[in-house]
């Protein structure tokens, strides 16, 4: 008799302890605007570019995805030879909201916007995100860099590192746009 309300005290304990560990598991963790996030890597907030995906450029994002990309546009803010990205890409189950500052062909600052997994948001610290920062593209459209991985992020660690990629790609097709 003893046992049986002791296990479920037991029980009941743990499982709050595990929701004050993992937070709001079904709420977006939103971690800065898009504007303001423009604005604080730029100065200022100029209007927005639109950047028309031809056939090439579509298939290089899926690639680099490794799953389709229905998008035909991306919008993206530029001042002289910086680019800032705001994508987004699936981590296991939901979407991950990344800006992306590119200063002259590299990462100058990676910042998740808003993350809605149930877990892996390390990867919204800086000490992950810092290890993009003067990232470029090798001519196989992989990053320079090897990027460590954090235990039990691994989806997200790769969606962090596809957008890097895509912005890079594409912060390098706009910029020979504007000069042609």
């Amino acid at each position: 008799m003893f046992k049986l309300p002791l296990m479920r005290t037991f029980l009941l304990l743990a499982g709050l302890f595990g929701v004050c560990l993992t937070g709001h598991a079904d709420e977006d963790q939103h971690y800065q605007d898009q504007q303001d996030y423009i604005q604080e890597m730029l100065g200022a907030l100029p209007p927005p570019n639109v950047y028309w995906l031809e056939e090439k450029d579509k298939h290089i994002v899926e690639d680099i995805l490794a799953h389709s990309f229905n998008k035909i546009r991306l919008r993206y803010w530029q001042k002289d030879q910086q680019s800032v990205w705001v994508l987004d890409e699936i981590g296991k189950e939901k979407p991950i909201t990344v800006g992306i500052y590119v200063k002259q062909g590299q990462i100058s600052n990676l910042r998740v916007l808003t993350y809605r997994e149930s877990r892996g948001d390390e990867v919204r610290h800086e000490f992950f995100t810092r290890q993009f920062n003067q990232a470029t593209l090798n001519a196989q459209l992989e990053l320079d860099r090897h990027i460590d991985g954090i235990t039990g992020a691994t989806m997200s660690v790769r969606a962090l590192s596809k957008l890097a990629r895509i912005a890079l790609y594409l912060d390098q097709q706009s910029s020979r746009q504007a000069n042609h």
